[in-house]
């Protein structure tokens, strides 16, 4: 007679188990999973240890916010993504018919202007899939964040996760007309010397090629130096604030033309002398970007970005 030990080392998992860990794998968190799945949190954790017992090893551990999976769990993971599909096929034979949730972390501009749209495209088509923007400007996160989707300013370096380049967009100087009627001509970048700067809050910007954006494009040397040094004006995380603040006459934004060529009040000045590109990336785990529903999300993202690519690079009218 084998050991109980031994005998459950060798018990085939259970689906349920499996579709479980599917659950927190995909969110990162136990919490999650049980709303997903429509089940308490208890519920998740007895059904993961179950899970482990007959793997005899452990597929999660914990990590700051949230359980990252093992490699024993990411095993298991793929055996769980058969199941979900074979159970999805049962319940929809044809695969037409797409439900679940998509979380999408972007900045403010993006979520607004290219994610939304994306997001109205996917629920035309598949009225049962969701989509929560949250609207944030920070870095590709290193470990779990809850979110499915996250687009980010400049090149991620992240693990286990894939990072994919959507497109670039633009950044340029505006004012309005009344503020440039009201102060001696802007010609050349020594002429911005001087002048209030509308732009992100400097101690709390932690997106390195946003930082660097403003250095290329007004500078941060002394007034010495050929690159013009302006002041703070009004200051904001919030690129809305920029625009607003600007067309309001606080100063010169640096803004994004997709979003300052939209309003008629708002003059570019110095292009194509002061002209800065940056990136968005697409941050996905593999794990999620299996899902059908984050697919087709990625997708509609993807064909949004590629549809208005002269209007984020500030060519469009």
């Amino acid at each position: 007679m084998t050991s109980s030990g031994r005998s459950s080392a060798h018990t085939p998992p259970s689906a349920d188990d499996l579709l479980v860990l599917l659950a927190v794998g995909r969110s990162g968190r136990f919490t999650a999973a049980a709303d997903s799945l429509g089940v308490n949190h208890t519920t998740v954790s007895r059904r993961i240890a179950s899970l482990e017992k007959s793997l005899g090893g452990r597929v999660l551990v914990r990590i700051s916010g949230g359980w990252e999976l093992t490699d024993l769990g990411r095993h298991a993971l793929a055996a769980a993504e058969t199941v979900d599909s074979v159970v999805r096929g049962l319940v929809d034979p044809g695969g037409a018919s797409l439900r679940g949730v998509v979380r999408i972390s972007a900045t403010d501009g993006f979520s607004a202007y290219i994610a939304a749209p994306a997001a109205v495209s996917v629920q035309e088509r598949h009225p049962e899939v969701s989509v929560e923007l949250v609207a944030a400007t920070r870095r590709a996160s290193q470990q779990r964040s809850g979110m499915d989707i996250e687009i980010v300013v400049g090149t991620p370096q992240v693990h286990r996760a894939e990072a994919v380049h959507l497109g670039e967009y633009g950044l340029g100087l505006y004012a309005t007309p009344e503020y440039l009627e009201h102060h001696d001509t802007i010609t050349t970048r020594r002429d911005l010397a001087g002048h209030p700067l509308v732009y992100f809050v400097e101690s709390m910007l932690h997106v390195d090629d946003l930082d660097l954006a403003r250095s290329v494009a007004v500078g941060d040397a002394p007034p010495s130096s050929d690159v013009p040094v302006m002041r703070s004006s009004v200051s904001s995380t919030n690129v809305f604030v920029h625009v607003e603040a600007t067309r309001a006459g606080a100063g010169i934004g640096l803004l994004p033309c997709f979003m300052a060529d939209r309003h008629h009040d708002l003059v570019r000045i110095l292009r194509p002398e002061v002209s800065v590109t940056l990136a968005y990336w697409l941050v996905v785990r593999g794990e999620t970007l299996r899902r059908p529903e984050v697919e087709v999300v990625v997708d509609a993202l993807r064909a949004e970005v590629a549809s208005r690519r002269d209007e984020l690079m500030g060519r469009g009218e």
